[in-house]
């Protein structure tokens, strides 16, 4: 019965350690693009969109021409 435990737990840890070096390292996934534009939201609709496609007026962004005519919705809880 001694003998049978020690031959699961020597195949399990054998198992664990393929597993773990078989595994790619970190800087292999995806990698991030470094150039990423900044998101801003929409103070009308709450979208959020990158900066450089938004409109801006007073400090303030919005995703189109018709919210930015339209002004900020004030939102209370």
């Amino acid at each position: 019965m001694l003998r049978l435990l020690f031959w699961i737990a020597l195949i399990a840890a054998a198992v664990w350690l393929w597993r773990k070096f078989k595994q790619p390292t970190s800087g292999a996934s995806a990698p991030r693009e470094p150039n990423a534009a900044p998101m801003v939201r929409c103070a009308h609709c709450g979208v959020h969109l990158p900066r450089d496609r938004a409109l801006s007026l007073e400090q303030q962004w919005y995703c189109s021409q018709g919210h930015l005519e339209q002004g900020p919705v004030s939102r209370q809880r």
